[in-house]
């Protein structure tokens, strides 16, 4: 609202919840947000459109996607973190002994660096089909490093996602990737 009084353009703000689990969860919460909103909007005598989504990070949240979405108004793959709760891999501790497991052949590649995409991936596929068979609309995405390795950029525009979010310095490469992706789809669709 204070940027639309400054003479900027609307903002539509988006709220992410974080590590939800179940409905209930994301029930509970978005509506402290709506509360807090309402009253924000009272104070300032405007209303603005907003979202209330959630973070899917957590195996259980991707599995129960359906029953999420009918409250959550976008969902942003916390891809990072759901690799850590679907392996049972501490990000933090895999330098430790990722190598050993690449050169054993235990993973193919580096599963914090390009999605693992049989596991990890088919998580994601499913709580997009699931979240989709709710909310038509839902908006989809990831966010984190993965959103910068063009392989998983590539696995995220098969998969349905909308956007992808990675840090600064990794954007030219996912842009890149993000046509790639886009232009290989026109190419088979043609053909």
């Amino acid at each position: 609202m204070q940027v639309s009084k400054a003479g900027g353009k609307p903002v539509e703000p988006e709220v992410m919840i974080p590590l939800v689990a179940t409905k209930a969860e994301i029930d509970i919460l978005k509506g402290k947000v709506d509360g807090v909103a309402k009253a924000v909007f009272k104070e300032q005598g405007k209303k603005v459109k907003y979202l209330v989504g959630t973070m899917i990070e957590l195996p259980r949240a991707a599995l129960r996607a359906a029953d999420i979405a009918q409250t959550a108004e976008f969902f942003s793959f916390g891809t990072n973190d759901l690799t850590q709760t679907t392996l049972g891999i501490s990000r933090d501790d895999s330098a430790l002994f990722m190598d050993d497991y690449l050169k054993a052949g235990i993973f193919e590649r580096d599963p914090f660096v390009s999605i693992d995409q049989s596991g990890v991936g088919e998580l994601v596929k499913l709580a997009v089909e699931r979240g989709k068979s709710a909310r038509k609309d839902i908006k989809l995405g990831i966010c984190g490093e993965h959103g910068g390795d063009p392989s998983s950029v590539r696995f995220c525009h098969n998969a349905g996602l909308d956007y992808v979010s990675c840090s600064p310095y990794r954007v030219p490469i996912a842009r890149l990737a993000a046509a790639q992706a886009a232009i290989s789809e026109e190419k088979a669709s043609e053909a």
